[in-house]
């Protein structure tokens, strides 16, 4: 008698193992299986199994994070390792504005901004208008007739509040706040001893049983309050039981404050009028200021919107950050805090300590971050970051952010094609180029860390389309370098791979044009190796413009270490260079010695051009089926000793 498959889940399949087993059985020989009355009690049978079958696999799944995909399995299971998912970030920047309270006498002494909404979004942004909200009063001096609120932090979305009592005849009653899109950031909590009372104490966020201040364990009496996600994405408050965290009392009085967000929806408003409410307080009575409130400026555009944290990035971080056990001390940790933990708008992030450094910096870690939306992270948030980082890193670790440097890759491709599978040279070249494309925004790029792989380029080139027979291709790094003007200084620009030296004559780098003092004509940078091959000295020169002919203007400016593939200045004094993006540089580009390029520390890697040339292929067309006039393309990259 044959063994049923059990793994089966197809119910044919199920069906056709139970047929098959009762087949095998001789009390069921001669029985006719497709009859309609068996046939309905076999179909009955597999679809009991089938659904059992189902649930039991579904069950097991849900029961391991890696494979869970009902979120509050997957958030109750990296709840076990201590992990609380993002919440809902609101898009937020900071304001400057006044308020002219002179003609009132006599002139109040502060003016409080009250927790809620204070701008709206100045028209529709993206077709619909945005809240920006504080979570709690704001007070400041009146001077001289003004009240100044200065580099005010303001949050995108709607302030509400909720109210709970507590009661010690269900003490298992949950605190859940029924509001969705909640920003944690926002969130404050204050207690009152009874519905009456005056006495107001404000409760601390923890994700752990250590004080954030002293780093202490917390006792019964400490004021502080912990969060985990509840089901359809709301949060429950959870309290102290007296021993980890103050117990709440029979009638306490539970006040919480939040704001609720559209996450990423609002990032980029740059303009703003006001919505807010001034008051100040004279003879115990409120009184509001409607007038002579200024226009408010943004300091930047609004960003760090982001939306709840996905299921996939739970699993993603919730091991990693069990890994870290809150504490930033290898670059690994670093590197897994900040996105998760601190900055969740990081779309790629490089963290390398000091001492890797030449020369080296010890008791430093350096950190470079990508966001998702634009180049570089404002200095508002590079703030944020180090100072939340405190919270993390141990004493004595002094974390530096860096601006983003770009290692672009450049790229020139001769695409031989067979004119009897292809309409025209552009069809073939936007078919590439398309392919090109595609690559350039994956993940094999545009970060941190990243690799151009040279094969699989030249595959994806090759698998453009079916007329492809063949392409040759080569590729140069470049970096800009940001230039100081009209002021004497070193310049240091490293391209982390090392350089390839196609003539020990030199001039194997390549730069845009700019100028020096004292030389009044355009100049560009050349490179003379020494004997060895590792290291060689930097030069100025200018080119004739009726020749092309280089003529040398200075030597020995600066040095060239081609193992390293590091360039640097001497002091020298720029007054004008390239324009790109409001900011003078200088284009410098080199032929790498290995094709497939890496972006080392803090270095991005992008792809940044592709030059792409359709080129018949003579012989598969059957134009020269012997191939004596075949054209052949060079792989090395051209001699142009300028850019």
């Amino acid at each position: 008698m044959s063994l049923i498959n059990f793994t089966n889940l197809d119910f044919d399949q199920i069906k056709q193992s139970l047929k098959d087993y009762l087949q095998d059985n001789s009390t069921f020989k001669d029985y006719d299986f497709e009859g309609s009355n068996l046939s309905t009690i076999l179909d009955v049978l597999a679809y009991n199994t089938y659904i059992t079958s189902y649930n039991a696999n579904m069950v097991s799944n849900e029961v391991f994070i890696d494979s869970a995909t009902l979120r509050e399995n997957v958030v109750a299971l990296a709840r076990n390792i201590g992990y609380l998912p993002r919440s809902k970030k609101s898009s937020r920047t900071t304001i400057n504005f006044f308020a002219d309270v002179s003609s009132i006498s006599p002139n109040p002494a502060n003016l409080t901004l009250k927790a809620g909404p204070v701008a709206s979004s100045a028209g529709r942004f993206g077709g619909q208008s945005f809240i920006f909200s504080i979570p709690e009063d704001k007070t400041v001096p009146v001077v001289d007739g003004e009240a100044t609120f200065r580099d005010l932090e303001i949050f995108e979305g709607s302030f509400l509040t909720q109210r709970f009592v507590y009661s010690s005849r269900n003490p298992n009653s949950k605190i859940i706040l029924p509001n969705s899109g909640i920003d944690l950031d926002t969130l404050v909590v204050k207690v009152r001893p009874s519905v009456n009372s005056s006495i107001v104490i404000k409760y601390e966020k923890h994700d752990n049983l250590f004080d954030k201040d002293t780093g202490n364990v917390i006792n019964g009496n400490s004021n502080v309050y912990f969060v985990q996600e509840a089901p359809s994405e709301q949060y429950e408050l959870i309290f102290g039981d007296g021993i980890f965290g103050k117990a709440l009392e029979d009638g306490n009085v539970i006040d919480v404050s939040f704001i609720t967000t559209s996450g990423s929806e609002a990032n980029g408003v740059n303009s703003f009028k006001f919505s807010g409410n001034l008051q100040f307080t004279r003879n115990a009575v409120n009184i509001n200021v409607t007038s002579g409130i200024s226009l408010i400026i943004p300091n930047l555009s609004s960003s760090g919107g982001e939306n709840i944290e996905s299921i996939e990035s739970v699993r993603k971080f919730a091991p990693q950050i069990y890994a870290t056990q809150n504490r930033a001390l290898s670059a690994n940790d670093f590197e897994v805090l900040i996105p998760n933990k601190i900055y969740p708008e990081t779309e790629s992030i490089s963290v390398f300590g000091g001492e890797d450094l030449v020369p080296p910096q010890f008791g430093k870690v350096f950190i470079s971050i990508k966001p998702r939306n634009g180049d570089f992270v404002p200095n508002l948030i590079k703030q944020n970051i180090k100072r939340d980082l405190k919270k993390y890193s141990v004493a004595g670790i002094v974390p530096e952010i860096l601006d983003l440097k770009y290692l672009f890759i450049e790229t020139n491709t001769k695409v031989y094609y067979n004119t009897n599978l292809a309409p025209s040279a552009s069809f073939v070249g936007t078919k590439v180029q398309k392919n090109i494309t595609r690559y350039s925004e994956s993940t094999d790029l545009n970060r941190y860390g990243a690799r151009f792989k040279y094969s699989k380029f030249l595959k994806i080139i090759d698998q453009s389309h079916e007329s492809v027979t063949s392409n040759i291709t080569t590729i140069e790094m470049r970096r800009d370098l940001r230039l100081g003007i009209s002021e004497t200084a070193e310049y240091s620009i490293d391209f982390g791979n090392q350089f390839h030296i196609s003539s020990m004559s030199g001039f194997n780098i390549r730069t845009s044009a700019f100028r020096v003092s004292n030389i009044n004509t355009d100049v560009f940078l050349y490179d003379v190796p020494n004997s060895d091959g590792k290291k060689g000295q930097i030069g100025l020169f200018s080119v004739n413009a009726g020749t092309s002919t280089p003529i040398i203007q200075r030597r020995n400016i600066g040095v060239i270490n081609y193992e390293s593939g590091r360039i640097t200045l001497d002091p020298i004094n720029i007054v004008s260079g390239k324009t790109k993006d409001n900011v003078q540089i200088m284009e410098i580009s080199v032929a790498p010695e290995s094709n497939d390029v890496i972006g080392l520390q803090d270095l991005y890697l992008q792809l940044d051009s592709s030059i792409v040339d359709t080129v018949v292929d003579e012989i598969s067309s059957g134009i020269d089926p012997s191939g004596s006039n075949y054209t052949v393309t060079t792989s090395y990259s051209n001699r142009n000793i300028i850019r």
